[in-house]
C-alpha cells in the first residue's frame, strides 16, 4: 500500500504541520509497511520531521509520477477546496484530485473544511471532485456543502485530526520561553492577518487590556503561522496598553503545551482554537473565516465570537463584557470543552476509519 497526501505542507504553518503529523502518524499506526509520500514546498524537511518520502509540489512531472505510484490519493486536511484564497489554489488541489480519480486510484478528501466557494469554485468542485471515492469532512457545514455539490458520494461529518494529539511526557519545561507554571493568570494569543485587520487588531488588543487590567491576566502571543503571524501579533501588541509579549515556541509540541498550560486563550488560528478546545481551555475566538464559526458550533460554545469581518467593530465595552463573560464562566466551560473533546477525538478517529472502509476489498 502506499499513499500519496496532498496539503498546504512544508510552508511551515503549525496547523497545517500539525495535521501533517496526525494524518501520518493515524497511517503508520494502521497501516505500518505502507509507504507515505508528502505532496511539499519543502520535501526536505517534510521527508525528515515525519519520516515519509516527500515530492516537491509544485514540480508537475514529479508528481505526476508520484500519482501514479500510489495506491491512495488523500486531499487534506485542512480547508483546500475553497476559492477565498484564488481560484489558482483551488485549482491546484482539484486538480490533484482529478488526477487521482483519471489515473484509476482511490481518491478520498479526508479531514477537510469545504468553502468558501463562490460560483466559479462551486463549478470547479463539482467537475474536478466529481468520482471521488469517499469524502470526510470536519465541520456539519461542510458536509451539507460537499454533499450538495457531489450527490452521489457518500458525505461523512468526522472532525479534525488534532483532536488526536497527546501531550508529549515528560511534560516540557516553558520556563525558558517565560511561560512557567507561576501564580499568575495566562491568556494566549494567535492571531494572523485577516480581512479589515486593522478593526481585527483593535478588537484583540482591548481584550487583552481587559483581561489584564479587570482579571490580572497576562497575555503572551504565540505566532503559529511563523514570521507573518508575528507581525500581525506586533501590530496588536503596540495597541495594547496593557503589557503582552511575543514569545519564540517552535513545533507542535512546545506551542501545544503552552495552550494547555493557559487560563483562556484568544484565538484567530483555527488550530489554536482546536487545541484550547482538546485541553479544556475556555477561548474567544476570532471568526475571520467560516470554519472559525463551524467549530464553535459543532463544539455547542456558547460564546460568540469576539469580532467577525462581516459586522460591526463592537465597542470597548462590548469586549469587556465578553471578556468578563469568559472570566466569570471559565470553570464551566472548561468542564464543558472536556466533555465535548472526547466526542470530537472519537470524531476524528473516523476520518481513518472511514479510510479502512474505502480500501476494503
Amino acid at each position: 500500500m502506499r499513499f500519496l497526501i496532498s496539503g498546504y505542507y512544508g510552508f511551515g504553518n503549525l496547523g497545517d504541520e500539525a495535521l501533517l503529523a496526525l494524518i501520518v502518524s493515524g497511517l503508520k499506526t494502521r497501516y505500518p509497511l505502507a509507504g507515505i509520500d508528502v505532496l511539499s514546498a519543502a520535501p526536505e524537511v517534510t521527508a525528515h520531521e515525519y519520516g515519509v518520502e516527500a515530492t516537491p509540489r509544485m514540480d508537475l512531472r514529479a508528481v505526476a509520477k508520484s500519482i501514479e505510484r500510489c495506491d491512495v490519493v488523500l486531499s487534506g486536511g485542512g480547508g483546500l477546496l475553497q476559492n477565498t484564497t484564488s481560484l489558482k489554489s483551488l485549482l491546484y488541489y482539484a486538480g490533484i484530485i482529478r488526477s487521482g480519480i483519471q489515473a484509476g486510484k482511490k481518491t478520498m478528501i479526508f479531514a477537510q473544511s469545504i468553502g468558501p466557494l463562490d460560483y466559479w469554485g462551486k463549478q470547479t468542485v463539482k467537475r474536478f471532485c466529481a468520482g471521488v471515492t469517499a469524502a470526510t469532512v470536519r465541520d456539519e457545514r461542510s458536509r451539507e456543502l460537499l454533499a450538495s455539490l457531489l450527490p452521489g458520494v457518500s458525505v461523512e461529518r468526522t472532525a479534525d485530526p488534532v483532536f488526536l494529539y497527546d501531550l508529549p511526557e515528560p511534560a516540557l519545561d516553558l520556563g525558558v520561553a517565560g511561560l512557567d507554571a507561576g501564580d499568575a493568570p495566562l491568556a494566549i494569543v494567535a492571531v494572523r492577518k485577516t480581512a479589515r485587520f486593522e478593526e481585527a487588531a483593535a478588537t484583540i488588543a482591548a481584550a487583552v487590556d481587559a483581561l489584564a487590567d479587570r482579571h490580572g491576566v497576562r497575555a503572551a502571543f504565540v505566532p503559529f503561522g511563523g514570521q507573518a503571524d508575528a507581525e500581525a501579533a506586533t501590530v496588536v501588541i503596540r495597541k495594547c496598553s496593557s503589557k503582552p509579549t511575543l514569545v519564540s515556541l517552535e513545533g507542535l509540541d512546545a506551542i501545544a503545551s503552552a495552550i494547555a498550560r493557559a487560563t483562556v486563550v484568544i484565538g484567530v488560528r483555527l488550530h489554536a482554537l482546536i487545541l484550547a478546545a482538546r485541553f479544556g481551555v475556555p477561548f474567544l475566538a476570532v471568526a475571520y473565516d467560516p470554519k472559525v464559526d463551524a467549530l464553535c458550533r459543532d463544539l455547542g460554545y456558547p460564546l460568540p465570537a469576539l469580532w467577525s469581518p462581516g459586522g460591526r467593530a463592537p465597542e470597548r465595552g462590548a469586549v469587556a463584557d465578553a471578556t468578563d463573560a469568559l472570566w466569570a464562566r471559565r470553570e464551566e466551560l472548561a468542564a464543558d470543552l472536556q466533555a465535548r473533546t472526547v466526542r470530537m477525538r472519537a470524531d476524528a478517529a473516523r476520518n481513518f476509519d472511514a479510510l479502512a472502509r474505502m480500501l476494503a476489498p
